[in-house]
């Protein structure tokens, strides 16, 4: 596999260079793999130098205001699940329920109906027989249907039965709509008036995009409070900061941003693409110090892949190659970050771990801008640099709109052997639930290896740590390795989200970070979540509370 990958990417110097060394190349490609220093996301493993190679992970396609702007989408999306790419929308164009139609005389029926035709045809194509495939749903806070749309997932819980159509009593309506959507993440869009407005506790305006008409007036908090009990309760939605997204946009020349990938770390312009790659922290070091200068020339060698994938990418639309080689984003991030923290001996809950990972993060985002700076001199800068950011700022050429993101890095960290992304360790012992039923015993290495050299290993420790997973607690391990190897539920969500903004301080686009809290957490532990990482200026945020999400199987649209 790595072989046909590194082969297939390197090939794309000879579009810049008719005498480049691309067999040097495809070995330089093919050691960074096979060492597990880096790796592409899954749909470049899977597709490069394949009849299929399309080779991005994320995608952002319009939902327009219309039937045929509806399905033209659905269908785009279908290729795109097709191929192994992942899709973002955002829903706020769509009239609410109730409202006219019309061409018809009709009645609209709302966004929520519309996501969930996407969300069955999902369930009904596997990308490219491979994964099933993966969607992000995001609605503006001041749409009229913002309530159902934060109900989607449970039961729902607000009416009106105030007059004029404010939301002056609230009470309790039934309906479970426990199997809508299963096959999307959600995310409420929201504004820095509104985070103001729940602060100061006054009212929002809700919009219909139809006509720009207010239809209702309700308590912002109202709003809010719903938000942290759907997301206390079922693990969504979750908030996208998108003022924020907006602040950091590269190409404000090129149109705002609306939406995200699935995993929210990739804000993306309409019909655009990304594709990503992670570094693994856990290769960076040695002898309790990290390897700087083999950190450098790491990303400098993945920026150079990271981009000839886009050139070696075969997209699924036309409008999707037009608009992401404008921009040629690609996301460099990492793994094996709670991996590197053991290894340093910090705990991942302290001010030093925080202080390493800005530190790291700020050497890779520097180390990659500057390659790109390199690149974009030899090779020319993305079409639209005139008017970007970086033309703002001075830069004289620049090859990539962004080149940072922070991905949750599932199956690059099976893969490698690392810890997630920026994630804690999820557990020190656990089974691993793979295809279709099948159970995996995995034990941290790093542990093990620490419990034999420290002369408390035994199996009998390892099938009790087993059970639970943590070694909060147990007698028979030292004090200092308990507190090394913390895990995700024994974080406090101050930290990580602390985290989380230390990474984002660093990235062009953002960070995946869910915020892991017990099966005891409230939903006052979620609303101080929400407002920390706004306060923090994170880009969007995601909590799940152990134990909220019901596993579900859909057979025909049915539980």
């Amino acid at each position: 596999m790595f072989k046909r990958v590194a082969f297939s990417v390197a090939k794309m110097d000879l579009k810049y260079d008719e005498n480049a060394d691309t067999e040097g190349l495809t070995d330089e490609f093919y050691k960074l793999m096979t060492c597990m220093d880096f790796l592409p996301n899954s749909p470049t493993l899977m597709n490069a130098g394949t009849s299929l190679s399309q080779l991005s992970a994320c995608f952002v396609l319009p939902v327009e205001d219309s039937i045929e702007g509806i399905f033209n989408s659905l269908k785009y999306m279908a290729l795109i699940h097709k191929s192994g790419g992942g899709v973002g929308f955002s829903f706020s164009k769509l009239r609410p329920a109730g409202d006219v139609v019309r061409s018809t005389k009709g009645i609209a029926s709302g966004p929520i109906s519309f996501m969930r035709i996407y969300d069955v045809a999902t369930e009904v194509i596997k990308q490219g027989g491979r994964r099933r495939g993966a969607n992000m749903g995001i609605l503006n806070v001041n749409h009229p249907d913002i309530s159902e749309f934060i109900n989607a997932k449970g039961k729902k819980e607000l009416k009106s039965v105030g007059n004029k159509g404010s939301y002056n009593n609230l009470e309790e309506e039934k309906g479970d709509y426990g199997s809508v959507l299963t096959n999307f993440n959600l995310s409420v869009a929201v504004s820095d008036n509104f985070m103001q407005k729940v602060h100061d506790n006054q009212d929002i305006e809700l919009i219909n995009p139809r006509n720009g008409k207010v239809t209702k007036t309700i308590p912002a908090r109202t709003i809010f409070d719903l938000m942290v009990k759907m997301a206390w309760k079922t693990g969504d939605p979750g908030i996208l900061f998108i003022d924020e997204v907006n602040r950091t946009n590269p190409t404000p020349n090129l149109g705002s941003i609306k939406a995200t990938n699935p995993c929210g770390e990739q804000p993306l312009l309409d019909y655009e693409s990304c594709n990503l790659g992670s570094i693994n922290l856990a290769r960076m070091v040695n002898n309790g110090e990290i390897l700087w200068n083999k950190l450098e020339r790491t990303v400098k060698i993945a920026v150079h892949f990271l981009d000839n994938v886009i050139d070696a990418n075969q997209y699924p639309l036309s409008k999707i190659e037009a608009q992401t080689l404008k921009t040629r984003k690609i996301g460099l991030g990492v793994m094996g970050f709670a991996d590197l923290l053991i290894m340093l001996k910090i705990p991942y809950n302290s001010g030093k771990a925080l202080d390493i990972a800005e530190k790291l993060m700020s050497f890779i985002s520097e180390t990659a801008r500057e390659t790109s700076v390199e690149l974009g001199k030899s090779r020319g800068s993305f079409p639209s640099f005139e008017g970007s950011k970086w033309d703002r700022e001075g830069f004289l050429a620049m090859r990539n709109a962004t080149t940072t993101t922070v991905a949750p890095t599932g199956t690059l960290s099976i893969i490698a052997g690392a810890s997630s992304g920026i994630e804690p360790l999820f557990a020190v012992s656990f089974q691993r639930e793979v295809m279709e039923g099948t159970k995996m015993l995995e034990v941290n290495s790093l542990f093990e290896d620490m419990a034999r050299e420290r002369g408390f290993y035994s199996e009998e420790l390892m099938i009790k740590i087993a059970r639970t997973g943590s070694l909060k607690g147990m007698s028979e391990i030292p004090e200092d390795v308990q507190k090394l190897f913390v895990t995700a539920h024994e974080v406090n969500p101050a930290w990580q989200v602390r985290m989380q903004a230390a990474f984002q301080k660093c990235v062009d686009n953002g960070v995946s970070k869910t915020v892991n809290l017990p099966a005891s957490a409230t939903p006052a532990d979620v609303r101080k979540v929400f407002i920390l990482a706004y306060q923090m200026k994170c880009k969007g945020i995601t909590v799940y509370r152990y134990g909220s999400k019901k596993k579900q199987v859909l057979y025909m649209g049915k539980n």
